[in-house]
């Protein structure tokens, strides 16, 4: 038996860091300050390119199309970007739905 079992439809959306931008957090490790959320980006979001100062992170398509460096993306492609790797902007060509898992706590700092 799993020692953490969470039902996605008994949590609400949360705002995230961007405009456009909606979370769900399914688990956070206290220890490393890790996240396991679900994210929402609306239509025509766009998120400006950013790094993670303080995670890796992994991003898993389920719904919706995505644009990343000039190439569109559906259901089932997986994104990974080290902790610290500029990476972005995103688009969203149409309501985006991702598993994402930041190893360490969830901070966005821009590039310059």
């Amino acid at each position: 038996m799993f020692p953490v079992t969470i039902n996605e439809a008994q949590l609400d959306w949360q705002a995230g860091p961007y405009d456009g931008v909606q979370l769900k957090i399914l688990n956070r490790d206290e220890a490393t300050g890790g996240v396991t959320v679900l994210r929402k980006f609306e239509k025509g979001t766009i998120v400006p390119a950013h790094i993670h100062p303080k995670a890796n992170e992994t991003a898993y398509i389920l719904e919706g199309q995505w644009e990343e460096s000039g190439t569109t993306y559906s259901p089932g492609t997986l994104f990974y970007a080290p902790q610290g790797e500029p990476h972005g902007p995103h688009i969203a060509h149409t309501d985006v739905i991702s598993l994402t898992i930041f190893d360490g706590p969830l901070t966005v700092k821009p590039v310059e």
